[in-house]
């Protein structure tokens, strides 16, 4: 029987009927499934069957359909839309459907036509044996090392499905993706695998014990923490920050791998991720950050259904990574832009619309992506974790539409972006009113547990700290701060000193860019113990006038005049403050 040059039987060849936008109907693809990979066109564009009847196919292209015309070419792969998972994925950029991107002079491309998950193959690896033949190996066992790839030792696994005897495996070698590097019974496991994006990785059991991601912002340490292998949102309207706040948890948090996804968002955010990321210097390895993150890039100027895979390649790569017992972390910017190809791919296929357009399996479809987060023991009993952030971006800030609320029902955190503290340059802007964790008591006992007793019941003062304040400030504006009793002026104050010296930070300053936990709950530790030695001189008679004017600039310059990991110099801040304080009496 005649066949294509990747083995397709040539009977799965059938023609193009009618093209509409992305979505091409083909005819004569017989034994053709559900989400099967075809070929479409002169130029074998992408593109996932979707329906079936009869001899009449729905597929998505992923690509740009101008040019394809009724009678062209279509062709069945057999294989469903899968990621060429190996070396070379850290410090690389790469499209929705996990091709290359090269860098041109106006927009980063990736060769049309050419096969998702597609990976240079003419580039060798230096791969170095650590089982040896006649050897039994089950799923996830350790096969073997290959060097140069990242920053982080980059692991030869035994693929899921597989097991047995290890009857061949090569010596220290140069090898391509392509090339065995062992024979396990009579199965040839290649350098590198291909897996399908929409089916989540296997692995033993999902994990219980809580460990928290550290992201070096302190409102969201100190107030929301995000433990490894749970998934946080982070919606907010045009302005507020998103974009950064997320370029400053893919720099400084405590993840092994960070895999940033740019969904449908502008080209020069993404070169600017691109560019900050290869020059900043990573602490943990000496080396740059790059080299350790995975950008997926499918900007607003590409094809709006390539948006639709790109959060499942993201997912898929995390994945691979944390089989081989890293902490990967998944950052899609934006969630907002997914959901906008759905519901247009939804209108284009006829189906009936639910709330403001969107499909009616919006919500399964958002908890199909955010369950795919979690702390396991993989195949090979080692610990791995994919946790997941995902930015929403409602159209006119309004929080009422259906990605926000739908998305807030499936994540662990909620970091929600405030307008007005955007306006008065607050960086980060989180709401510490809208945001909430479902997390607190799990993270409060690693800190009790890891010599941090106090962090639960200081991270609770100043909650109540802010709300009260809050109020206060509200009820201010109505009857006049002079005519508010002297502790609660001294509330407005303390609300103040946490909001502007623990909570706000300077994202562009070397110290306070990034705030270690030491640091932070240094910080909060300071800002309360002021506030207890100003009820203190209230209740000694000194006026609420005098307490407000008193200079606390030592307080609020500490988090910008300290080192980012310096919590003892916040501590001897603190001693001097307090004494300052007290000369008011």
């Amino acid at each position: 029987m005649d066949r294509l040059s990747d083995g397709t039987p040539a009977g799965k060849i059938g023609r193009i009927a009618r093209v509409n936008g992305p979505l091409v109907e083909v005819e004569g693809l017989e034994g053709l499934a559900i989400l099967e990979l075809v070929r479409l066109g002169p130029q074998a564009i992408s593109g996932e069957t979707i329906s079936v009847t009869g001899t009449r196919a729905t597929v998505q292209a992923y690509e740009y359909t101008g040019g394809l015309a009724c009678g062209d070419r279509a062709e069945g792969t057999g294989r469903p839309l899968a990621g060429l998972l190996g070396p070379g994925l850290l410090g690389g950029v790469f499209d929705g459907l996990l091709r290359p991107l090269s860098s041109e002079p106006l927009w980063l491309t990736a060769e049309r036509g050419a096969d998702a998950g597609t990976a240079p193959t003419s580039r060798a690896w230096e791969f170095l044996p650590r089982a040896a033949a006649g050897a039994s190996v089950s799923p996830g066992d350790l096969l073997g090392t290959v060097t140069g790839s990242g920053s982080l030792e980059h692991r030869v696994l035994v693929p899921p499905g597989t097991a047995g005897e290890v009857t061949w495996i090569a010596r220290s070698a140069r090898v391509r993706l392509a090339d065995p590097v062992a024979r396990i019974g009579d199965r040839d496991v290649t350098l590198a695998e291909r897996w399908p994006i929409r089916r989540p990785r296997p692995f033993r059991r999902r994990t219980s014990d809580i460990v928290p991601l550290h992201t070096g912002q302190r409102v969201l340490d100190l107030m929301f923490p995000l433990p490894l292998g749970a998934a946080a949102a982070v919606p907010g309207g045009f302005g507020t920050g998103k974009t950064l706040l997320l370029q400053q948890i893919a720099k400084w948090s405590s993840a092994d791998v960070i895999v940033y996804v740019g969904c449908g968002e502008r080209g020069n955010e993404m070169a600017d991720v691109l560019g900050s990321l290869s020059e900043l210097e990573d602490a943990r390895t000496g080396g740059r950050l790059i080299d350790r993150t995975v950008i997926i890039a499918n900007t607003s100027n590409m094809p709006m259904m390539a948006r639709e895979a790109s959060v499942y390649t993201g997912l898929t790569v995390a994945e691979y990574f944390r089989d081989m017992g890293y902490d990967a972390l998944v950052i899609a910017d934006s969630t907002s832009r997914w959901a906008e190809a759905l519901r247009e791919f939804a209108n284009r296929n006829g189906e009936l619309p639910a709330e403001e357009g969107y499909p009616a399996s919006l919500a399964s479809n958002l908890a199909a992506f955010y369950e795919r987060a979690g702390r396991v023991v993989t195949l090979g009993g080692e610990g791995g974790s994919v946790t997941v952030v995902g930015a929403v971006s409602p159209p006119g800030g309004d929080m009422t539409e259906p990605v926000t609320t739908d998305t807030q029902r499936f994540v662990r955190s909620l970091w929600l972006l405030d307008r007005d503290l955007a306006y008065a340059r607050h960086y980060p802007a989180v709401s510490w009113s809208g945001s909430f964790t479902r997390d607190l008591e799990a993270v409060a006992a690693w800190h009790s547990a890891n010599g941090n007793e106090a962090w639960a019941s200081q991270r609770l003062r100043a909650s109540v700290l802010l709300s009260e304040a809050d109020r206060l400030a509200a009820l201010a504006e109505v009857i006049g701060t002079t005519s508010l009793p002297g502790h609660e002026r001294v509330m407005m104050l303390g609300g103040r000193l946490v909001r502007d010296g623990v909570l706000r930070q300077n994202a562009l300053s070397p110290n306070d860019g990034f705030c270690s936990i030491e640091k932070g709950v240094a910080l909060l530790g300071l800002a309360l113990a002021v506030v207890d030695a100003c009820h203190g001189l209230i209740d000694r008679g000194v006026p609420p006038a005098t307490i407000e004017q008193a200079d606390y600039s030592l307080m609020l310059r500490a988090a910008e005049e300290t080192a980012s990991g310096d919590a003892a110099g916040v501590a001897a801040r603190r001693e001097t403050l307090l004494r300052q304080l007290a000369e008011l009496a």
